[in-house]
């Protein structure tokens, strides 16, 4: 199968995030309208609810199976029989989700509230463990599964536009949700019998697996604890309309997370292939140049998006979520850290057999993060879970930095974080000015943004900052490039 260089992939990994995102940012200024706060509040709490079970019926097998399958991913014969072992360990795992998720709707009187909204949010439970991502993942098929994905999405819109006109449609909102997010699982499942011989039949071997599996899931379970619990805790401790205004600063910080953390994403299963071929100084050169990928683009992002949350907000979700202005300011630190601990935790210690440490970065998260939830949530609702999420990703990044510090000591140390710093400053301060025009919110943010970017990018490259320069001399052989074939 022929391989995509790493550019390639994360561009296609950028279209796959972005889309994830943008099928919610283009959907909630309508929705937000019609929904109001407590609609928009009730379809986030269902689906907060319900990653858990996806995380017990996933184990772990997301990240472990890219990384299981990419090492083995030349050799037909062993890739076949992984895939047969992790997906038969993964549908056992699924049953046993829907087994729980059914005791609980009896248990849990919050739950019988919104029984018919968290049934259908259910669907992704088994909707993603037919997709089997990880093994198109596993094999960089970024192409494949961005188009397919965006596909879907198109249709959810146009189906959201023409069905979702009434606050009480919230269910039915919810359900064209989870066919934009995991209905292309399908196709998956179908396509997966081109890749892998389910006719073949190998002596199966689950318990190699489970040993790592439980460690990934234990990591799963740590993260999605710290970044759903928010939600959860809100929901059962405050209101709908709290879960609401929380669901607004989110959607958006996780849009723009989505491109922070997109060339890590991709870069999983070549950095594993790096290591099982001992070609360290590629390793080396890989992740420094993703740290300053995730530098040049967060740091600017959190800043800008800190300083015009209100347009942001007043723009997306309408005067009705002004609640969520400060959570969105307070949140938007995460951004940096996020993207930090996902390329330390996720690309460079799981490749090299450390996921302990980062199964133990998460923990000291989620313990963080709950009990700042527990202090704070009741005083200050949800500005109080937005500083509970940011002190958490603060714990996990120092925890990382320190459980490794040869490793990333040397990485960090070829960044010049300075130049990064300095040009965000400036384009600040020559962007402060427009908050005082008397514009509408979507020219305010025009103007800003131009003037914010445009000042960043010049700024950086008069100190002569090497990605910039990388990015630049990119553009131009891409452009010879198709000079040449021209002629």
């Amino acid at each position: 199968m022929k391989q995509h260089s790493i550019f390639y992939n994360f561009i296609m990994n950028i279209v796959l995030t972005m889309s994830s995102y943008m099928f919610p940012l283009i959907t909630f200024p309508y929705i937000s309208r019609i929904l109001l706060p407590a609609g928009t509040g009730k379809v986030s709490f269902a689906t907060s609810i319900v990653s858990y079970f996806v995380l017990v019926a996933q184990l772990g097998i997301p990240i472990y199976g890219i990384r299981a399958c990419a090492k083995v991913r030349d050799d037909q014969e062993e890739f076949n029989k992984n895939v047969q072992e992790i997906l038969l360990i993964n549908i056992i795992m699924c049953i046993i989700a829907y087994i729980l998720f059914a005791l609980s709707l009896f248990c849990v009187p919050r739950f019988r509230e919104e029984k018919k909204m968290l049934i259908v949010t259910s669907a992704s439970i088994l909707l993603t463990t037919l997709g089997a991502e990880w093994v198109f993942k596993a094999l960089e098929m970024y192409s494949y599964i961005t188009w397919r994905s965006i596909f879907f999405k198109t249709i959810a819109l146009a189906t959201m536009f023409f069905l979702v006109h009434k606050q009480e449609d919230y269910i039915i909102y919810g359900a064209i949700s989870i066919f934009a997010s995991s209905a292309s699982n399908i196709l998956n499942f179908i396509y997966l019998h081109k890749l892998v011989d389910f006719q073949k039949r190998f002596k199966l071997d689950l318990k190699k697996h489970m040993k790592p599996i439980f460690v990934f899931f234990a990591m799963s379970c740590a993260t999605t604890v710290y970044l759903q619990l928010d939600t959860v805790m809100l929901g059962f401790i405050k209101t709908d309309v709290d879960v609401g205004y929380y669901n607004a600063a989110v959607k958006i910080k996780n849009m723009l997370l989505s491109i922070v953390t997109s060339l890590g994403a991709v870069l999983l299963p070549r950095v594993t292939a790096y290591l099982e071929k001992q070609e360290n100084e590629k390793f080396k050169n890989l992740s420094v140049k993703a740290i300053r990928f995730i530098l040049f683009i967060s740091i600017p992002m959190l800043v800008y998006f800190t300083m015009f949350a209100r347009p942001v907000i007043l723009l997306l979700a309408g005067t009705a979520y002004e609640g969520a202005i400060f959570p969105m300011q307070l949140i938007m630190p995460t951004l940096l850290f996020i993207g930090l601990t996902n390329l330390m935790g996720i690309q460079i210690l799981v490749p090299m057999g450390k996921e302990r440490k980062v199964l133990a970065s998460t923990i000291v998260g989620a313990v963080i993060d709950f009990g700042l939830n527990m202090i704070l949530i009741p005083r200050y609702s949800s500005a109080g879970a937005a500083i509970g999420t940011m002190v958490a990703e603060i714990a996990v990044f120092v925890y990382q930095y320190f459980s490794d510090l040869d490793i990333f000591k040397k990485l960090f140390c070829n960044i010049n974080l300075w130049k990064f710093i300095i040009s965000t400053a400036v384009a600040a301060i020559a962007s402060i000015w427009v908050l005082k025009l008397e514009a509408g919110c979507f020219w305010i943010l025009l103007i800003s943004a131009i003037c914010f970017s445009s000042i960043y990018l010049l700024s950086l490259l008069l100190m002569k900052e090497i990605f910039v320069q990388e990015i630049i001399e990119m553009i131009q052989r891409s452009i010879a490039s198709l000079s040449r074939e021209r002629t």
